[in-house]
């Protein structure tokens, strides 16, 4: 049996979302703990300052078949020791005997930072995938017991036994306490040993490391990452603004690298970075004009994006989940991204090619006619070359099993000659605030370009890529206009249910708009596919220019 860790939970740890609860303590992973069992550098927080990551507690962590123990960090932080009960529970008696812990099942949490140890002994009897269930109550107060729930999946080998188990009939009988105590010194000492053995290890790794990056100008402080997980086959889960692969797909292909070894691929010093003028900017997030010098010495002209210094770890995460969707992704009508420039204490830089590129959304909405005259007339047959510029981009995107989710204008870029590529949504929700709406659940949504069943129950495929690809065309037919502005967004599902739709644009073709309408069917398997979207355009496209 061989572990698989699926590559958009490892992408989905690097997103943070924390719902703040009183807890009055801190529970985490430390960061060697989190490289052990997911290959991340970075602390996993559970619990921080007495706000609860439910995301994190909800996501049930891989353990594979070599790890034999779990390792939790926690510390009181209402100025006396917290009351405690643990308990755990496993699916599998015969494939892992019950765990133990290396403290009582009831105590006090300490005002100072401790580790406490659960181990995961395999019997190595049975094969199988044993669910492992956590629970802890801690009390606050007489009338406030907090539960913790912790959800483990260990893997277990037949005839692998865990060097932490060993049978009682197996164990040597020794003569006399004399005997056992010189066996305790000496696994002591060899315990002594080993351990000296990995600190000495560790310490000339940490040097190199620093000394690498002291030679690139940065500083050294290793930075804490807060992390969050999604529940299994997320495909149809949350962060509505991010690619996913499709579920029906494995993970054996080349794309199979997780976030880490991507950013690590990419990762350029940011002396080689420089920023020269400001092109959109929100509340936290910027882009930039700027160059980059490559090894060769010679200087290309980048898009930059970046936060603001007062952003959150949160931010900074989500720029990185969702600027990294575009990675190793090579077609015309796709905007991949180019290096990345990570530092401590520094805000990171996704670093994009710039040929002339504008963002769609405010190119078109410059093409209206205003007190200076018309910027650009667009015509129905440049309408409809975008649109299959946009359709040709989105093949590639399926092709390659990844969904977009939120394919809208702003997230297109188009050049001087009207060529579209098709961008990730990295800071979109910062830089076009009024796009995205929040329905209660703390996740700010496109509402109005989802699909119904996005909307209702958080599924998405490449019908509701369709979808949104109508609302699309709207917007390059009306130059960007908001669709659905007299619709509130709690009310939209309700309006869409009812059979409501956009309005044909003025001067928007029948032909045109009929493509819109199929786009947005009600049931999924009635809209169709962007390949024969692409054909219908395309005849549509040669129709038009007929008459030229």
């Amino acid at each position: 049996m061989k572990l698989f860790v699926p590559n958009h939970i490892i992408t989905l740890l690097i997103l943070t979302y924390l719902n703040s609860v009183k807890a009055y303590l801190n529970l985490y992973l430390s960061l060697s703990e989190v490289q052990r069992l997911l290959g991340l550098a970075a602390e996993l927080y559970y619990i921080r300052n007495g706000n609860i990551n439910n995301y994190a507690l909800n996501f049930v962590v891989p353990v594979p078949s070599k790890i034999d123990s779990l390792h939790f960090i926690w510390e009181s932080l209402a100025g006396q020791p917290l009351p405690y009960s643990i308990k755990v529970e496993t699916s599998n008696s015969p494939a892992l005997p019950p765990p133990k812990l290396n403290i009582s099942s009831s105590g006090s949490i300490p005002t100072s930072p401790q580790t406490f140890t659960v181990s995961l002994p395999c019997s190595g009897v049975v094969e199988a995938e044993v669910d492992i269930t956590i629970t802890i109550n801690i009390t606050v107060s007489h009338d406030n017991v907090t539960t913790l729930t912790f959800r483990r999946n260990k893997i277990c080998l037949q005839f692998e036994k865990s060097t932490m188990y060993v049978s009682m009939d197996s164990m040597p009988q020794f003569s006399n306490s004399t005997n056992i105590f010189y066996i305790a010194v000496c696994c002591a000492v060899i315990l002594i040993i080993i351990l000296a053995f990995l600190v000495t290890l560790y310490y000339i790794k940490d040097k190199k490391s620093r000394r690498t990056i002291e030679t690139a100008g940065g500083p050294t402080t290793t930075t804490t990452t807060f992390l969050a997980a999604l529940p299994r086959n997320s495909v149809n889960a949350s962060s509505y603004g991010s690619f996913r692969r499709m579920p029906s797909y494995s993970l054996i292909d080349e794309r199979s690298k997780d976030l880490q070894d991507r950013i690590a691929e990419l990762t350029v010093q940011r002396c080689r970075v420089r920023l020269s003028s400001i092109i959109l900017e929100g509340t936290f997030g910027r882009v930039y004009h700027g160059s980059y010098t490559n090894e060769d010495g010679t200087e290309e002209t980048v898009i930059v994006k970046t936060v603001t210094d007062h952003a959150s770890q949160v931010q900074i995460s989500l720029l990185l989940q969702e600027g990294m969707a575009m990675y190793s992704l090579n077609h015309k009508n796709i905007l991949s991204i180019l290096r990345v420039s990570i530092e401590d204490h520094t805000a990171p830089f996704l670093l994009y090619p710039y040929k002339n590129y504008t963002n769609l959304k405010l190119f078109l909405q410059k093409c209206k006619v205003s007190s200076e005259g018309v910027h650009h007339t667009l015509t129905t047959q440049e309408v409809v070359d975008m649109a299959l510029q946009i359709i040709q981009g989105m093949q590639y995107l399926h092709k390659k099993h990844l969904l977009h989710k939120d394919l809208a204008a702003r997230n297109c870029v188009v050049d001087d000659k009207l060529n579209v590529l098709v961008a990730d949504n990295a800071l979109s929700r910062d830089l076009f605030p009024s796009d995205y709406h929040c329905l209660g659940d703390n996740e700010n949504r496109p509402v109005k370009w989802l699909a119904i069943e996005s909307l209702l129950h958080k599924n998405f495929s490449p019908s509701s890529d369709v979808w949104s690809f109508g609302v699309l065309l709207w917007e390059l037919t009306t130059l960007a206009q908001q669709p659905y502005t007299e619709i509130d967004p709690f009310e939209m599902a309700a309006y869409l249910k009812d059979g409501y739709r956009l309005a044909q644009p003025i001067n928007c073709p029948d032909e045109l708009f009929a493509v819109m309408a199929y786009c947005w069917a009600m049931s999924a398997e009635e809209r169709p596919t962007f390949t024969q979207l692409h054909v219908c355009l395309q005849e549509f496209y040669a129709q038009l220019t007929r008459y030229v």
